[in-house]
């Protein structure tokens, strides 16, 4: 996997992915940006959140479960000094659909938790605490 940043002016960042993906990334007006764009942190954040999305989905799928929408909402804490690590992050999820079986939900963000999310495990074994919930709303 590879990666390229380009320095943009002032505090901002364009990052492109090996697959030629383009994100902005810049700072607050407060430290010299123009906020243009999403944080670096924010990006760890989001990709965490698009990791373990991405395999909810596909296992719900997968067991042929009805999903009709997935949504994940995360809640980080920093530490307060520098460096400022992600201490500790929540990810909920909202599982929409016709029929969703609960065992089969739980199993999903189980597995995705404990087996297939590189960056939620990368992240749990670097000291972050990570815990996970869902929620089911039937479609109708």
């Amino acid at each position: 996997m590879k990666a390229r940043i380009q320095w943009a002016g002032e505090a901002m960042f364009l990052g492109e992915s090996g697959s030629g993906h383009v994100v902005v990334m810049d700072g607050p007006p407060d430290h010299g940006g123009r906020n243009l764009g999403v944080r670096p942190m924010e990006m760890l954040l989001l990709g965490l959140g698009g990791c373990s999305s991405f395999d909810v989905v596909s296992i719900l799928r997968k067991s042929r479960q009805r999903v009709e929408s997935c949504e994940a909402f995360l809640e980080a804490e920093r530490a307060d000094e520098d460096p400022k690590v992600f201490t500790r992050i929540h990810l909920r999820f909202v599982v929409k659909g016709h029929g969703l079986k609960e065992a089969q939900v739980k199993r999903a963000v189980e597995l995705s938790a404990e087996k297939y999310c590189s960056a939620s495990i990368m992240l749990s074994r670097a000291g972050v605490e990570i815990s996970h919930g869902y929620e089911i709303v039937e479609l109708d």
